[in-house]
């Protein structure tokens, strides 16, 4: 296989998509990189690096894209779908995006909030009653995984769950008795492949509910569930599936017709999957039972939405929706059709966009201990001492089958990588990618 990978290598298909002018209408129109103060010299070199992985069998390729001061400068498809033919990634091609759906989350959390529907340190039982009596563990037995709780000090709030301190985590998280008590007792939500077909959101949600929480809520940073709470807080607020919340108040608005949770007719257009065998790529096999959930979103659960993962999208469609937050943060009030496409006030891309864990860093709490990277509403964020080329107020996420935003107000650019392979062995790539094309800023 890895001979015939090579073969196809010197043949992969790469369309480079950006044309001359700007003529072309909408959120985001193409140009060259020059105008939108890049070089395209520079920019070639996200080329090479991809190619480099490609060859080595470190990385499948897929859609890229750069834009700035409102226009794209960047936009290719480097690869092949699969190994096992020479197929190239097509720009529209749909990407499963993981956890980047919690970028979507949030900001729909953000529209209810400046729409006066919640309050960001509302006890978010206010609206899931099954959070009303939250417990932390007390005393945890490793030889069997049984543990006693304690009344939390305190409620978890809206905010607790943007920010990931909500003390809700999962199978898979660095607290070791958590992470037991996940496997151990609540299977059923640790995994997508062992979802039952019958559950809706409500049902996972309350589910999760019924968990200890590793802390008292507001102590630290604990990557979990937490957005999976948001989204079900979403349908309880607005009286819409997430589904529907998302397509009537972000979809819709911002033109991004091939995202959404179940691509149904799409399914020819969902790329496959790549996995690693001693560090190089292989393919999911088909008898995996994994693969054919992959293959084949979710299954199709009728009414089952998660805030945190699950959707599907492309990478012209995600830009859209990124590119609308940096309009905002610029305030491009006199241009008709960047207003058309704004879908958050100004001020409170602001809010979602400021540092939350001031206190939290200072007590060693915080998402890591790096200089220079926090968190802000629902994203990472670069603050002002910051270790590489982003510039302070940057926020970013990825999704763990290999996808990649960043975000930089300052610079009025976005990135967009849309890759399929779990998991990320060679998460370098973007950080590479990132320094190409803050390299390429010449104005």
């Amino acid at each position: 296989m890895a001979k015939y990978f090579f073969l196809s290598f010197f043949i992969i298909f790469t369309f480079v998509g950006c044309s001359n002018s700007a003529k072309e209408k909408g959120i985001l129109p193409v140009t060259n990189p020059e105008e939108g103060g890049m070089s395209s010299q520079k920019l070639s070199n996200i080329d090479s690096l991809v190619n480099k992985y490609i060859m080595d069998m470190k990385f499948p390729g897929g859609v890229f894209l750069v834009a700035r001061k409102g226009k794209i400068v960047y936009y290719k498809n480097l690869g092949n779908r699969s190994l096992e033919s020479t197929e190239p990634y097509q720009k529209n091609d749909i990407f499963r995006i993981a956890s980047m759906t919690k970028a979507i989350t949030t900001v729909a959390i953000m529209q209810l909030y400046e729409r006066g529907k919640l309050g960001l340190d509302d006890p978010v039982s206010h609206y899931i009653p099954a959070f009303e009596n939250p417990t932390v563990v007390e005393e945890f037995n490793e030889k069997d995984s049984t543990y006693t709780v304690i009344p939390t000090s305190n409620k978890i709030t809206i905010r607790h769950l943007l920010t990931h301190t909500s003390g809700i985590g999962n199978s898979k998280s660095k607290i070791s008795n958590l992470s037991a008590i996940y496997s151990k007792y609540y299977a059923n939500i640790s995994s997508l492949s062992t979802d039952p077909p019958s559950w809706d959101t409500e049902r996972l949600v309350n589910n999760l509910a019924k968990m200890p929480l590793a802390f008292h809520p507001g102590e630290r940073y604990l990557y979990g569930y937490s957005m999976d709470v948001l989204g079900r807080v979403i349908e309880v607020i607005s009286g819409l599936s997430l589904e529907d919340y998302f397509e009537q108040n972000i979809f819709k608005p911002l033109g991004m017709v091939d995202t959404h949770f179940y691509p149904k007719e799409k399914l020819d257009r969902l790329v496959p999957i790549h996995d690693y065998a001693n560090k190089k790529l292989i393919m999911y096999k088909q008898d995996d039972p994994l693969a054919a959930l992959i293959k084949d979103p979710q299954y199709q659960i009728p009414k089952y939405y998660r805030g945190g993962g699950g959707l599907t999208s492309t990478t012209i469609d995600y830009a859209k929706f990124l590119q609308s937050l940096i309009y905002t943060s610029n305030n491009y009030t006199d241009n008709d059709q960047v207003r058309n496409h704004q879908i958050l006030g100004r001020k409170t891309v602001e809010l979602m966009t400021s540092d939350q864990f001031v206190t939290l860093n200072k007590q060693g709490k915080g998402r890591n201990n790096k200089i220079g990277l926090s968190h802000c509403l629902g994203f990472a964020l670069t603050t002002a001492t910051s270790i590489d080329s982003r510039s302070p107020g940057t926020y970013e996420w990825g999704g763990s089958l290999s996808t990649k935003f960043i975000v930089d107000p300052k610079e009025e650019l976005i990135f967009v990588g849309m890759s399929q392979a779990i998991p990320v062995y060679h998460q370098e790539v973007y950080g590479k990618m990132i320094a190409i094309i803050y390299g390429a800023i010449d104005d």
